[in-house]
């Protein structure tokens, strides 16, 4: 039997007041960003007879226990990934930025003034512009580990999972099934209005048609005020599935099961969705989340490094860790070609991309990413691999 979520709003306000602390991590904030100036050729030159110094920049120093637990996570990924690489040396060194961009930008100073050849992380956006201004005169690369487009370009690259890839790859495949009409539902915060621009985007490039575009306040209540309103509009739209930007651990439950008792049917008009539903398996037992679309990471990759990472250190990964290890595994396969500008950006953006923890993903010229993902469909209360990643990109360059 289908499970229902509770109708009255006091009894899912923990699922609402998660809503802010997922959504601050899966989208590190960047404003007023000032880009370095581009450069195809930007990178030092290694010597690839000798150890590559790479410095990570992981968000420790705040004094803050969730700080500190995703600091040491990225650190043991990266090292993870040092361990895996075949006849190349990595001299890897850590420094703190407090998630602070003051510091950041100090440690990246110091971490050049030590010899660094490029840097990975920091975490977030505006630490990570910070970094790329200062050590953009040295002509040092960046391997950021934000998922923010804005802090991109230059000599910065973000390395994490875009709101464009996923929505690059859902609007895709969901053409293949006859599916070009969307309305997009987002909830009404910056990570919302991000999420909606990337997938009106992504809609319009694939020569799709926007039926509409809604949003809500961004709580509980908000979203049982304007689900009414949202289900009627989606209805009389035309609109063929629902884009929505929020996620598990924050308002898409209530936004399913809301729009389901307004009259939204799901069969006719599914849900297609920017996060990883997989995160709460109990959500796909909702009746407004059947037939929905998501994307996801190669999973047989993600659980072997999973379990890699549990085997070597006796707890799991952050989320974020991955992303570390993939840094990682990039500048051991070009330092591995043996070629002095292994580092430079032509090199970073080579077309046939990087083989990392969670699949295959390779690095644009505009400092953004691809990502191959898999696209999972929700039938009879479980997930289900629709369409499955890509094990190699096209020729197309990036």
């Amino acid at each position: 039997m289908s499970a229902r979520l509770p109708s009255h709003p006091a009894a899912i306000r923990p699922i609402a007041a998660r809503i802010f602390a997922f959504t601050a991590l899966a989208f590190m904030t960047a404003c007023d960003l000032a880009i370095p100036g581009a450069g195809g050729t930007s990178g030092q030159q290694i010597d690839p007879d000798a150890p590559v110094q790479v410095a990570l920049l992981v968000p420790g120093g705040t004094g803050q226990a969730e700080a500190s637990a995703i600091a040491a996570s990225i650190e043991n990924a990266a090292r993870l990934a040092i361990a895996d690489l075949n006849g190349v040396e990595i001299d890897l060194r850590v420094y703190n930025t407090a998630r602070d961009p003051g510091q950041a930008s100090q440690m990246a100073a110091a971490a050049m003034a030590d010899g660094a050849k490029i840097i990975l992380g920091p975490l977030d956006a505006t630490c990570a512009n910070a970094v790329g201004v200062t050590v953009a005169p040295a002509n040092v690369n960046v391997l950021a580990f934000s998922n923010n487009p804005a802090v991109a370009g230059g000599n910065v690259f973000v390395l994490g999972n875009t709101f464009s890839n996923i929505s690059d790859r859902l609007v895709s495949y969901a053409g293949t099934q006859g599916i070009s009409q969307f309305m997009i539902v987002h909830q009404d915060d910056l990570a919302g209005a991000v999420g909606r621009d990337a997938i009106s985007t992504s809609i319009r490039a694939a020569g799709g048609t926007v039926s509409g575009v809604e949003a809500y306040p961004f709580s509980q209540e908000g979203i049982f005020a304007r689900a009414p309103a949202i289900a009627a509009a989606t209805n009389a739209s035309g609109a063929q599935a629902v884009f929505v930007t929020d996620n598990v651990a924050g308002g898409l439950p209530i936004l399913a099961t809301s729009l389901d008792d307004q009259g939204l049917d799901p069969a006719n008009t599914p849900l297609v969705g920017l996060s990883r539903w997989d995160a709460a398996p109990q959500v796909a037992a909702l009746p407004g989340m059947q037939g929905g679309l998501f994307a996801m990471a190669n999973a047989g990759r993600e659980a072997a490094f999973r379990n890699r990472y549990e085997a070597t250190y006796g707890a799991a990964p952050h989320p974020l860790a991955s992303i570390a290890y993939d840094g990682i595994a990039a500048i051991g396969a070009l330092a591995a070609t043996g070629n002095r500008n292994a580092l430079a950006a032509e090199s970073l953006t080579r077309a046939s991309g990087f083989a990392g923890a969670t699949g295959i993903f390779r690095l644009r010229a505009d400092g953004s990413n691809q990502r191959a993902l898999a696209v999972a469909r929700i039938v009879n209360n479980q997930v289900s691999i629709v369409d499955p990643a890509p094990q190699s990109f096209g020729r197309g360059g990036s």
